[in-house]
């Protein structure tokens, strides 16, 4: 399997998935239930969802893994059972995926804040190891680090990954806009420091996630291109910003509108597109159409 790096040298952009949170809850997922735990107890849903990415045209598919560490796992009492639901969690999709497209591993934050002093640097790192390893025993291709705001937290875990995995590394953040053309991170953190960071821990791709819908993404990927010229760069947006309603959140873009950012996506840096909350099968295939587009345009 070549890495998605190799890929892209060949195929200018790539196309990812979609969200899977969005996707459980339709699936009967219930609020402070476990998603990890569906890799083993609700399979075959689990596999559907990998499997409609696929069947829409992805290029490239994650795991249902985000919260797969031992610190969030032990909330659900399953802190014992990292390997098992990790391991389930890559062999999902690599099912879906088969032999020729890349499974990136989601890897999301473990909720510890390492400045508070309740937990140690050695700590964090031994739970992303131990995620990591079952990540790839279960047949991932590429670790995506996703989400994160701290990075003390995000280099620990791509330490775990490049030291004791063969993984690709891949690593996006998520920004808020503070002010015109700046963003940061919760804790602090410009496109540009996450970029430097990043990079040197190892990261072979960068990008953000989650956040910001594909209009609000445009600035951020392009400070991330000013920072890193040769470095693909992975986007993932939401379906537009989040609107809270008595029924939840909602996410209110259409497949069409979503898609309609590809162009200024790509124009301002974008390797790889694909989404984040909100999102689904039909906004991949609406991505799909309009990359298609760019590229034979020659934009």
């Amino acid at each position: 399997m070549k890495t998605v790096r190799q890929i892209l040298e060949t195929k200018r952009v790539l196309v990812s998935d979609g969200a899977w949170g969005t996707f459980l809850a339709r699936k009967g997922l219930a609020a402070g239930e476990c998603p990890e735990r569906w890799n083993i107890e609700r399979r075959d849903d689990v596999l559907d969802i990998a499997r409609q990415y696929i069947a829409a045209g992805s290029d490239m598919v994650g795991t249902n893994s985000f919260g797969g560490t031992r610190f969030k796992l032990q909330h659900f009492g399953l802190a014992g059972r990292v390997g098992e639901l990790n391991e389930a969690a890559a062999a999902i999709s690599r099912e879906a995926a088969g032999p020729d497209r890349p499974v990136f591993a989601s890897i999301g934050p473990t909720g510890k804040i390492l400045m508070m002093g309740d937990v140690s640097e050695e700590e964090i790192y031994d739970a992303f190891k131990e995620q990591a390893m079952a990540l790839e025993r279960g047949g991932a291709d590429a670790a995506c680090v996703e989400t994160m705001t701290a990075i003390d937290e995000a280099v620990l875990a791509l330490r775990a990954v490049k030291e004791n995995t063969a993984l690709e590394a891949i690593c996006t953040f998520t920004f808020d806009k503070v002010g015109q053309d700046e963003y940061r991170t919760m804790m602090g953190v410009s496109p540009a420091d996450m970029a430097a960071a990043v990079i040197e821990a190892g990261a072979a791709i960068i990008g953000s996630n989650c956040g910001q819908g594909g209009e609000q993404m445009i600035g951020i990927v392009r400070q991330l291109r000013a920072a890193a010229p040769d470095v693909p760069i992975m986007v993932q947006p939401n379906a537009g910003l989040p609107v809270y309603t008595d029924e939840g959140t909602v996410f209110p873009e259409t497949p069409e509108v979503t898609a309609g950012w590809v162009p200024a996506l790509i124009e301002a840096g974008a390797c790889i597109v694909g989404g984040c909350c909100g999102t689904t099968p039909d906004h991949i295939r609406a991505i799909i159409g309009v990359v298609g587009d760019v590229l034979s345009k020659g934009l």
